[in-house]
């Protein structure tokens, strides 16, 4: 592999045939990568590697090209650093000026005061940097409350916290499904009462990217009400809306934050957990009159 002073991604589909029958597909895939190629075996043991899939036959990589653009995964910590091999986080790294979502104003990061304009309010070579930020509030990996919809109902500072934090949880892998909508045939296979249930579609993969932002996968009416009616207790998916952006009804909103179910959208790394033996969090800042905040989401396994 050649080295390059630019950071790369590699763009590329895949297909995946276990041996016991059956597989998966993925589709516009980005994947950061040290220099400025990979080989598709490489690629193919990432994926492998990266969904921790059992009984692999076969690993096709297609269509596969290499990118000049910023890395998105955070680097791993350095030795020394409390390194819990339990924990995956679950939230996106947002940039100043970022779009996040399609009309809305990007989040903007300023110094409400630098340590270069801190020199002297403290012992010499103390400085401090206070930052602002101004921002819509469901930017990056955020959670809703019942309030999002429903004027007096519930805000994120009145959520349980045994709804949203260290909670049993299921994730659904998705990846590859066919069309977009997510129904109840789709949810039946896992027990998801008292549960959160996270779906996993793959579609975070295209994070940063225009593609993010257009015709992403969204839960059905008809998945909604399974969920509901079958005890979940949060719904959580990896892309930029639960609900189909094209449908100004929003039933999935609507359902779930009626029956005061917190929904939690642009999810990261879904595809690194196990389907169970799980909890998840996602926890805003305790800050009234918000129905939905950003939170930093996380699981731990086990």
């Amino acid at each position: 592999m050649s080295r390059s002073t630019e950071e790369c991604r590699a763009c590329f589909d895949f297909e995946v045939d276990f041996s016991n029958g059956g597989g998966i597909q993925g589709q516009g895939f980005r994947l950061d990568i040290d220099g400025d190629d990979i080989d598709d075996a490489a690629l193919a043991d990432y994926i492998v590697r990266d969904m921790r899939l059992l009984m692999v036959g076969a690993v096709r990589i297609l269509n596969k090209s290499i990118i000049r653009e910023r890395h998105k995964r955070q680097p791993q910590a350095a030795p020394g650093n409390a390194v819990r091999p339990d924990l995956i986080d679950l939230a996106h790294v947002v940039h100043s000026g970022e779009e996040v979502y399609p009309g809305l104003p990007a989040p903007r990061v300023s110094d409400h005061l630098s340590h270069q304009a801190s020199i002297g309010r403290y012992a010499e070579g103390v400085t401090f940097q206070i930052a602002r930020i101004d921002m819509v509030a469901n930017s990056g990996t955020a959670i809703d409350a019942p309030s999002h919809r429903y004027p007096g109902a519930a805000d994120v500072a009145q959520l349980p916290l045994g709804d949203i934090a260290d909670v049993d949880a299921v994730v659904i892998h998705l990846q590859g499904m066919r069309g977009r909508s997510i129904d109840r045939a789709a949810l039946a296979a896992l027990d998801v009462r008292g549960r959160a249930v996270l779906l996993d579609t793959g579609w975070a993969a295209r994070w940063g990217t225009s593609a993010y932002l257009q015709a992403q996968p969204f839960l059905s009416r008809d998945g909604a009400e399974y969920l509901r009616d079958h005890g979940a207790v949060l719904v959580g998916v990896d892309a930029l809306n639960i609900d189909d952006t094209g449908d100004p009804q929003r039933p999935a909103h609507s359902i779930l934050l009626a029956a005061g179910i917190p929904i939690v959208e642009n999810l990261a790394s879904l595809a690194m957990l196990p389907a169970e033996k799980l909890r998840f969090s996602a926890v805003p800042m305790r800050m009234a009159g918000m129905g939905t905040f950003p939170v930093r989401a996380w699981a731990r396994l086990g």
